[in-house]
């Protein structure tokens, strides 16, 4: 059926964001018919992704934003984080061993990995200097 709607949010890149961004997201997931297991996956996937953006593109940088866009389709929700920092590097990316970080009692470096467990469809690409990541969850 193509794209019921589009919603669209700037903010700094800051932490002191991460709450008014959730709440962006969690509304209109909400007014879309997600259940709360499902909004609170979409939630902890879009904090994470922009706290990398935060931490890792931007390097702690505030002056710089970071563009939010939400699409609902018919049965799903798409979140797309854009920003202009670091870009990061897929294929250098490997998958965290969760029991040995456990047993090390390591934190951090399980962003991504959270990231693509609580949604459905990730992607991210990277051209002339906009790096984009795209999270999908659908309804059903």
């Amino acid at each position: 059926m193509g794209t019921l709607s589009t919603y669209q949010k700037s903010i700094d890149a800051s932490t002191k964001n991460l709450a008014e961004v959730r709440d962006f997201v969690d509304e209109h997931a909400k007014n879309h018919g997600f259940n709360k297991q499902q909004i609170a996956d979409i939630r902890l996937a879009v904090d994470e992704a922009i706290t990398n953006i935060i931490k890792h593109a931007y390097q702690q940088d505030d002056s710089r934003s970071i563009d939010i866009e939400v699409t609902l389709e018919e049965n799903s929700i798409c979140i797309q984080l854009q920003d202009t920092g670091k870009r990061f590097r897929m294929n250098k990316y490997s998958e965290p061993d969760i029991e040995k970080k456990i047993k090390e009692r390591k934190r951090g470096g399980m962003g991504l990995f959270l990231i693509h467990s609580l949604m459905d469809s990730v992607t991210y690409t990277s051209n002339n200097g906009l790096n984009e990541m795209v999270m999908c969850k659908n309804r059903s």
